[in-house]
C-alpha cells in the first residue's frame, strides 16, 4: 500500500471533517469510516431512487497505520465471513445456523478493533444473501467462493481507530446522480440476485459449514479458498 492514498466516501451528505465513534455497529466491519479507492463506487454507494448524494474526496496517510487486509493470501473467505456474522444481523433459520454462527467467530474470527484500517469487500445486500445461505447450510464454501469471484464487489477501505481518523485530510466533493448512479447501482444487485438464484438450484458437492463444524476445519485446511480478490 502506498504511503498516501486517495479514497472517497459515498453520502447523502458532504463530510469534510469524519466523527470517530459514530455509525452503525452492525456494519460490516462494526463501527469505522467506511471508503473506497473507487470514485464511481462511492458514488453508486451515496445515491438512492429517490435522491442524489455525494462522493467524498480524503487522502490518507496510511504511514504507521496497522492494517488489516482481508483480501491477502494471509486469509481465508471463512475470516470475512466471520467478522460479518459477528456485525451484521443474520437471520438464523435452524440449529446448525445457530452452532454455525459461533463456530466461525471461534474459528476464523478476527479482532478488528486491534486494527486502525481494515481492507475487505463490501457484502451489499445481494452478496450478503449469499453469505446468509452459507450459514444456514444452504451452499457449500466452494460455491460462496466462486459467487464472490464472480461478482463485482466494491472493496472497501474502513477507518477504525482514533489514530487512523487523525490521518485523514478532505480533499473535496463530487456530485452523484441518482439518474445515473442508482443504474449502476441496482444493475449490480440484479447481477448477482440472479446469479445467487442459480447456484441455490445446484446441489453441488463440497463442504457445506455443517462438515466443516464436525470436521473441525480450521483456517489452515486447504480446501478453505483464500483471497476472495484472485
Amino acid at each position: 500500500m502506498d504511503k498516501n492514498i486517495t479514497i472517497y466516501h459515498g453520502s447523502k451528505q458532504i463530510i469534510e471533517t469524519p466523527t470517530f465513534g459514530v455509525g452503525k455497529k452492525t456494519n460490516d466491519f462494526g463501527l469505522g469510516f467506511y471508503c473506497t479507492e473507487s470514485n464511481n463506487l462511492a458514488k453508486e454507494w451515496a445515491v438512492s431512487s429517490l435522491n442524489d448524494g455525494f462522493s467524498n474526496r480524503y487522502t490518507l496517510d496510511t504511514e504507521y497505520l496497522k492494517v488489516l487486509n482481508l483480501n491477502s493470501q494471509e486469509y481465508t473467505i471463512l475470516n470475512w465471513i466471520a467478522v460479518l456474522v459477528e456485525h451484521r444481523v443474520f437471520t438464523i433459520k435452524t440449529p446448525v445456523a445457530r452452532r454455525a454462527k459461533q463456530y466461525l467467530i471461534d474459528n476464523f474470527g478476527i479482532n478488528v478493533n486491534a486494527f486502525d484500517l481494515i481492507i475487505g469487500y463490501r457484502a451489499d445486500d445481494s452478496y450478503f444473501d449469499y453469505a446468509e445461505a452459507f450459514v444456514n447450510n444452504g451452499i457449500t464454501v466452494e460455491q460462496l467462493a466462486r459467487a464472490m469471484k464472480l461478482g463485482k464487489l466494491g472493496e472497501q477501505i474502513v477507518l477504525k481507530s482514533q489514530f487512523s481518523f487523525s490521518k485523514i485530510k478532505y480533499d473535496g466533493f463530487e456530485s452523484a446522480e441518482k439518474d445515473k448512479y442508482y443504474v449502476l447501482r441496482k444493475a449490480r444487485d440484479d447481477d448477482a440476485n440472479n446469479t445467487y438464484l442459480s447456484i441455490l438450484e445446484k446441489e453441488e458437492d463440497g463442504l457445506y459449514i455443517q462438515d466443516i463444524i464436525r470436521g473441525g476445519i480450521t483456517n489452515d485446511d486447504p480446501r478453505i479458498p483464500r483471497n476472495i480478490s484472485k
